[in-house]
């Protein structure tokens, strides 16, 4: 536990149990999300043909939509839990690892 403090820049156990948290909750919030979203949109996992196809198509498009809901509530929960600083932090490195930083500009 102390290098994963030292490496983020944690200084006590409790912050670390609230990121844990917010980790967990994110995770939690973003799937339960997205399939609502995909009944919103039309995408019912019934309007799929029931084929295999048909089926891993909806999975796919639902692991895909899950995605860009996790960044977001990340940063929600981040800072709902007193932790926005590192979860910004958290998100810009993320982003930047796969390419998306440009998504983070700020246009003057």
């Amino acid at each position: 536990m102390e290098k994963l403090k030292e490496r983020w820049g944690i200084t006590s156990n409790f912050q670390l149990i609230i990121i844990f948290i917010v980790f967990a909750v994110t995770g939690s919030s973003s799937v339960y999300v997205a399939k609502p979203f995909l009944s919103f949109i039309g995408m019912d996992k019934g309007n799929f043909p029931q084929e295999w196809w048909g089926q891993t198509l909806y999975w796919c498009l639902r692991i895909v939509l899950i995605f860009p809901f996790y960044q977001v509530l990340l940063v929600i929960y981040g800072w709902l839990f007193g932790q926005f600083k590192f979860f910004w932090a958290f998100e810009k490195k993320m982003l930047g690892r796969m390419g998306l930083k440009f998504l983070l500009k700020e246009k003057s």
